[in-house]
């Protein structure tokens, strides 16, 4: 399986703090069945000031101890992308990590707040979508508008954005709400992949496994598989 979004670079943003944590986490992400993943640590202006040049850094680190420590885990690099006006210098400046690319577009991993779904959001969506990025939409089945009503990504879908659905969601490890927007999401074919949004071992670790098969009886088991496997690697492998 392969994961695209998880939190396992150590001390950047609210993942792991140690390198040992770290570690741990991708020892962990193997055992469960994880191959492949792309980091995706915070890009948060003025909470977690990541960008392209910095996570490569802490990546090659990341590489070099897990090579040294042999856990057989292959890593990609990207980043989870806070909604912002900030974020419009940094696309034209080159400095955000996408997730790879796919049909002549770059795929950025968005993240709206949690509380809900900010008015004028769709503009920026617009204006990432004329320069061929698309944006997927990272775990909106959590998002507390959503919550209260599901038509709120709607709009994000008809524009042509994707939707990255955590795994657990769907596992129900993130409370009914939550579950209950993830199948829905699964039953109207809107998902494009699930991931494991992991940052610790103890509340959420690096699993794929549970969700892929609480998708299953939704959406088949070569529909599950799709979600992380055949479509996270065409998107890794898109631009090559």
């Amino acid at each position: 399986m392969i994961d695209l979004h998880c939190h396992l670079l150590p001390g950047i943003d609210d993942g792991p703090e140690t390198m040992e944590e770290a570690l741990a986490l991708a020892a962990h992400a193997v055992r469960s069945g994880i191959v492949r993943a792309v980091v995706t640590p915070h890009v948060h202006v003025g909470r977690y000031d990541n960008e392209l040049v910095s996570i490569a850094a802490d990546l090659a680190r990341f590489r070099l101890e897990l090579e040294r420590r042999n856990i057989p885990l292959e890593l990609g690099l990207g980043g989870e992308v806070r909604l912002g006006e900030e974020i419009i210098s940094m696309v034209m400046e080159e400095r955000i990590p996408y997730l790879g690319e796919r049909d002549g577009y770059r795929i950025m991993l968005l993240e709206l707040p949690h509380s809900h779904v900010p008015v004028g959001s769709d503009k920026f969506v617009a204006w990432l979508l004329k320069r061929n990025i698309r944006p997927m939409i990272a775990h909106p089945e959590r998002n507390k508008g959503v919550h209260q009503d599901i038509d709120k990504i709607t709009p994000f879908v008809s524009m042509g954005c994707w939707l990255q659905i955590t795994a657990g969601s769907v596992a129900g490890n993130f409370g009914e709400p939550s579950r209950k927007r993830a199948v829905q999401l699964l039953e109207r074919g809107w998902v494009t992949i699930l991931a494991s949004d992991a940052h610790n071992l103890e509340h959420r670790p690096p699993e794929l496994e549970p969700g892929r098969r609480a998708a299953a009886a939704i959406v088949g088991e070569e529909g599950s598989w799709k979600l992380v496997r055949d479509t996270p690697l065409a998107i890794v492998d898109g631009g090559k």
